[in-house]
């Protein structure tokens, strides 16, 4: 049985993601397979594969704290909650409106600057 040394745990600690970094990612996982869903059923276009890509792409770097993922995974929450609130007042549709406050909590969030720190 090996013991571990506090350094070793801490350094084990630094590596982790942040726990709102990987609900995130885990959301941006979550559109890309909806997206894929909705095109395999014809309910969406074909187009639309390629958000699918880039969902796909930041989710799985914000779980590595790569900054670049961390740029395009708040490209992605920004322009989802404005488009989400654009349907909202537009249309009226009250899911729109959840599901746009909710991107712009993980906007907030995102922008924090202990968030930031952690990414590599």
């Amino acid at each position: 049985m090996t013991l571990i040394s506090e350094d070793e745990k801490v350094k084990s600690a630094e590596r982790l993601p942040l726990p709102g970094l990987a609900a995130i990612g885990l959301y941006l996982f979550l559109l890309a397979g909806v997206i894929v869903f909705g095109v395999a059923s014809r309910y969406y276009p074909p187009l639309l594969l390629l958000f699918t890509f880039f969902f796909i792409t930041a989710g799985a770097g914000l779980l590595l704290l790569f900054r670049w993922a961390w740029a395009m995974a708040l490209g992605a929450v920004t322009l989802l909650s404005a488009y989400n609130l654009w349907i909202f007042f537009s249309q009226h549709q009250p899911p729109a409106l959840v599901q746009g406050l909710l991107n712009l909590v993980f906007f907030l969030y995102m922008v924090r600057t202990e968030v930031r720190s952690k990414l590599r």
